[in-house]
């Protein structure tokens, strides 16, 4: 990962918006519906090509491929991986939306703003319960060098200023909605061949030489998702970081960056799990980046934390500075503010101002217009600027 001591580098965090045309495509994709195969491919490929240079064109240092060709990452592994099937099992009762803390305590909001998160993104999934009923191994590597192949051929060509250039690509991390183990003896086993499978794109993606982005809402969003108490979710929190390690042990960690989420969804939040309790688990994570949201109202007083807690020699810290869940275009100079929290207590070098989380993180769910995205991104490219001249 590239650093810059001359000015403040910029990015975002993954998953940006598509056309209507792609978006259907993807959708039915998703579902199983038949689609034109070949159709598809090109209007990815030609997609990829156009967010690239969007990106640039909206003065991003550091871009990737807009996440164009995913629907969302909660297939992921049934796309990709092998060891997982539909079977007659009942799904777990402590998991999921309805049994939030948050949709409890605001159930009337809960019941209309879930009929718009599910939107028609998520697809209509087949009787019973995805679970993993044997080996976790890869099945074939058809879907990640597509992606791999089409970011290299819209990013070449060789960069302005420094950081300007440098081109990411986005991985669920091991633990990320993993379905229920069937097959393992333990979860430890369980996780630790999820880390092993995962291990193989992490490394196609790095070797192909891009920086590899780990996406992990299971460090944060867990609490939310989960009726689990303080300690369970601690246990789980601390497999999941000692499962991104293990997978990217044998890769370079200055190559790496973990998104740490705590939702990509425009609710009340309130039950979110606060940096400062999590934040000394999150440092032992190997990779160097750490992308963690900055912007909302729930979580922009954390910039703080790095005050108490210091950053680690050799650790980027990637906080966001503009929110991706509203439609509020951030003023350049509030952008510039709050970068200047961050690089007071970091310092230049060690920062990369970024957003709190993907633009089209379910491609059947559009919280945030794309023209106004575009706009907030130019914001944050100004902003960035602002900042870098004002010290």
């Amino acid at each position: 990962m590239r650093r810059s001591d001359r000015h403040i580098l910029t990015t975002h965090t993954g998953s940006l918006p598509r056309t209507e045309h792609l978006r259907a495509m993807v959708v039915a994709r998703e579902q199983g519906r038949p689609h034109d195969v070949d159709r598809f491919e090109s209007i990815v490929r030609d997609e990829v090509f156009k967010v690239v240079r969007k990106q640039r064109d909206s003065g991003l240092d550091v871009v990737n491929d807009g996440e164009q060709s995913k629907a969302s990452f909660h297939r992921y592994r049934f796309d990709r991986l092998a060891g997982f099937e539909f079977v007659d099992h009942p799904p777990r009762p402590r998991y999921g939306r309805p049994a939030m803390r948050e949709a409890r305590d605001f159930p009337e909001f809960y019941e209309r703003w879930s009929r718009q998160w599910r939107g028609d993104g998520d697809g209509e999934e087949p009787t019973g319960t995805l679970c993993c009923t044997g080996p976790v191994v890869w099945k074939g590597f058809a879907e990640a060098e597509r992606d791999i192949a089409n970011l290299l051929a819209a990013a070449t060509g060789p960069p302005e200023v420094d950081g300007a250039g440098e081109v990411f690509m986005t991985a669920i991390s091991p633990a990320t909605y993993a379905p229920p183990n069937l097959h393992y003896d333990s979860e430890d086993a369980y996780v630790d061949a999820l880390a092993d499978a995962m291990a193989v794109e992490y490394r196609a993606i790095i070797d192909a030489g891009l920086v590899l982005q780990i996406d992990a809402p299971d460090l944060t969003t867990m609490y939310r998702l989960a009726d689990l108490s303080v300690t369970e979710y601690a246990e789980i929190t601390e497999r999941s970081v000692e499962a991104i390690n293990r997978a990217t042990r044998d890769l370079p960690a200055d190559r790496i960056r973990v998104h740490v989420c705590w939702g990509a969804d425009e609710a009340p939040h309130h039950r979110d799990v606060p940096l400062r309790d999590i934040v000394g688990l999150l440092l032992r994570l190997r990779p160097q980046g750490l992308a963690v949201p900055g912007a909302n109202g729930r979580h922009s007083h954390e910039w703080r934390v790095w005050a108490d807690v210091g950053l680690p020699d050799g650790k980027i810290l990637i906080p966001g500075v503009i929110d991706s869940t509203t439609n509020i275009i951030e003023h350049p100079e509030a952008v510039a503010e709050r970068i200047g929290r961050y690089e007071q207590v970091v310092g230049r070098p060690n920062l990369i101002a970024g957003v709190d989380c993907g633009f089209g993180t379910v491609a059947g769910v559009c919280q945030v217009d794309e023209r106004v995205v575009w706009a907030k991104l130019r914001s944050l490219a100004e902003g960035a600027r602002l900042a870098s001249a004002g010290s």
